[in-house]
């Protein structure tokens, strides 16, 4: 392709931004859930699982070098549609004109997540501090390793843009991976979904239970463990033994009756 065929005209930001914003108004009326991805500062991630989401991207050199190239673009509010489902994120993003990203994620393999869970047992407290990252440090390096962690390797992600950039990182797809970081911090729930994996079983039933147990006596103190199930997403039931064991009838204990009987003095005199 000759460097003229390569040539287009500069079109101002804001005159984009309309543009992207009127072809967004279309889906829209379309029936089309629009979700776009808006910062409330500069920085693209604030919180545990959002940071760890990008500093896990940002290890590998096949994504270091091309990365940067979406920052601004999702600073500026180009990812104007993101939507992560089970193993596949779809988005649009604004450039010269509105363009397609797909993303393929592999869900996480059944051995690995049977692992993951097996490392993580009894170490989360409840639902709450797992999605708000509030979890020990132990916890936090298993989730996030490099090799075993939830986060997707290279390999396991399949990049596809409609754009005419030859790359198969275009800026448009940097900027819709750091587009789910952003995501991430307020919905974290999304990473377990992408990977096709349920956050609940991280919970154990002894976990939230011994909450029950440690509960400090006296009134409007003690939880209630129905509510209880409620937050954590779990059943919480009655023990095994206590259920096998069959309830025991009252038994009412009643004082014996007094009679005379007839022909018997009733003093004890003859």
């Amino acid at each position: 392709m000759s460097y003229w065929g390569m040539w287009r005209p500069y079109v101002p930001v804001w005159k984009r931004r309309r543009n992207a914003e009127k072809a967004m108004d279309k889906l829209r009326k379309k029936g089309v859930n629009i979700q776009p991805v808006v910062l409330e500062g500069r920085k693209i991630a604030e919180t545990f699982w959002g940071k760890a989401w990008c500093g896990h991207l940002e290890k590998f050199s096949d994504y270091e070098n091309r990365l940067p190239r979406g920052c601004t673009y999702v600073r500026n509010g180009s990812v104007c549609h993101l939507d992560i489902r089970k193993g596949t994120i779809e988005a649009k993003v604004r450039g010269s004109r509105i363009y397609d990203v797909e993303i393929a994620v592999k869900t996480l393999a059944p051995q690995k997540w049977k692992a993951l869970k097996k490392r993580c047992a009894g170490q989360v407290g409840s639902m709450l501090e797992l999605l708000q990252g509030r979890i020990s440090n132990q916890v936090m390096s298993i989730v996030t390793d490099r090799s075993s962690g939830l986060f997707p390797l290279p390999k396991e992600i399949d990049l596809d843009c409609s754009c005419p950039d030859w790359a198969d990182m275009c800026k448009h797809v940097a900027a819709v991976l750091y587009g789910v970081g952003a995501r991430l911090d307020k919905k974290p729930e999304l990473l377990f979904l992408l990977r096709g994996v349920d956050h609940a079983e991280l919970v154990s039933e002894d976990a939230a239970r011994a909450v029950v147990t440690r509960a400090p006596a006296g009134k409007g103190r003690v939880l209630d463990e129905k509510a209880l199930s409620d937050v954590f997403g779990i059943d919480i039931g009655e023990p095994a033994e206590a259920r096998s064991r069959p309830a025991r009838k009252a038994q009412i204990r009643r004082r014996p009756r007094m009679t005379r009987k007839r022909g018997l003095p009733v003093s004890g005199t003859a």
